[in-house]
């Protein structure tokens, strides 16, 4: 039988960047998960460039497929960030100290490769409602899991979303929304200020306020989290269309990300208080704002049973994580959801991505641990991982 490391090899030869289809991905792991009997199915897309795109469901021999109805659901996305053209290892994976390394190694293709592994398990010993969700499109917003969530295609009671934890379990994390802010002016000779008004001049007043309304939002804490509070940014500012002319527009990226409770409405809202404060000076002042995503964040509770099995099996306490994952949006659909995974964050979008292997070799236990109910098999690969290391 094929191991994690191996599967993890063929998945990062596979390039699967968002804008590509992650066709040759979903062959793969239907492949490797027919060959055990397990069932599957394709939910698929066009992406707005008119790219395929390819969800899959899968269930264990004897379970159907098709009922959206689910005990305990796992959560993998199948495409990458792009990668520099500099980094030519990207698709050529190799092992140096105990990591394997690659695109997309920790985020997400090693916990892909360990759910292949650990479907091996027999199916006699399987809880009942067991089902592995492989989805397109995460990196560029969550699209693969909205469309199934859309389309009322899986109903999961229990839900764990594959992202690099360090295999920590993490039952809570920031929301991610974002929004593009247009404000407008009036185009003239820049010689001649009477005759228009800056479109710059008023983004700045609008984003000055923004900064100090950020520094007011950071007041609300949430000490579960590192920063406590929600965080927001201006990534990209665009605006003017020459040196000697009075710009007429300038449009500009706000982004936030929400601690739990937030409403991801608040931050619109505020936005919304501000021009018109701003308006009672500048009669004149208009802006569009329009939202690209709106994620809030997750808290799943410290009592969780699936939050406490992860802790049993691995032997750490339970986490949170500063960035989005599809588990913002299961939250309001299933009564538990945890974040999981090997590897860790810090090496993922970059070329030091990369995966320790004894990891890969403890979520395998874990994953079967938990779709079977018997904490033997993370017992068992925490004894080989430990047994490694002497």
């Amino acid at each position: 039988m094929t191991d994690a490391a191996e599967h993890l090899r063929n998945l990062i030869r596979i390039p699967s960047v968002s804008h590509l289809s992650n066709r040759r991905v979903i062959d793969y792991a239907t492949a490797v998960l027919r060959a055990m009997q397990w069932q599957t199915r394709e939910v698929s897309y066009s992406d707005a460039a008119g790219v395929q795109k390819i969800n899959l469901i899968a269930a264990p021999p004897g379970q159907d497929v098709n009922d959206p109805a689910a005990d305990l659901a796992f959560f993998c996305h199948t495409d990458t960030v792009p990668y520099s053209p500099d980094w030519r290892e990207a698709t050529e994976p190799f092992v140096r100290d105990g990591m394997l390394h690659g695109c997309g190694a920790c985020d997400v293709k090693g916990f892909l490769a360990c759910l292949l592994t650990a479907a091996e398990i027999d199916p006699l010993k399987l809880m009942k409602g067991v089902r592995f969700i492989l989805t397109a499109d995460e990196e560029v917003g969550c699209i693969g899991a909205a469309q199934l969530i859309a389309a009322g295609a899986l109903r999961p009671r229990r839900a764990v979303v594959g992202e690099p934890t360090s295999l920590r379990p993490a039952r809570a994390g920031k929301g991610y929304c974002l929004a593009e802010i247009t404000v407008f002016g009036q185009e003239a000779h820049s010689a001649l200020p009477s005759e228009g008004q800056s479109a710059i001049y008023r983004a700045a007043r609008l984003i000055v306020a923004i900064e100090k309304y950020a520094e007011k939002l950071a007041e609300e804490r949430h000490n579960f989290f590192t920063p406590e509070f929600t965080t927001l940014n201006i990534g990209t500012i665009k605006g003017g269309t020459a040196k000697n002319i009075i710009s007429g527009e300038c449009r500009f990226q706000l982004e936030w990300r929400p601690i739990p409770g937030l409403s991801a409405n608040s931050v619109p809202a505020a936005v919304a208080a501000i021009v018109d404060k701003l308006r009672e000076a500048d009669s004149d002042f208009r802006c569009d704002v329009s939202l690209k995503r709106q994620q809030s964040g997750f808290e799943t509770s410290a009592d969780s049973r699936l939050v406490r099995s992860i802790e049993g099996f691995i032997g750490l306490t339970a986490t949170s994580i500063p960035f989005a994952s599809e588990a913002n949006l299961l939250a309001p659909l299933a009564e538990e959801v945890v974040v999981f995974g090997p590897g860790n964050m810090e090496t993922a979008h970059s070329s030091r991505e990369c995966v320790p292997v004894h990891e890969l070799e403890m979520a395998i236990g874990i994953l079967k641990s938990l779709m079977t109910g018997n904490a033997q098999d993370a017992a068992e690969a925490r004894k080989k991982v430990r047994k490694h290391h002497q």
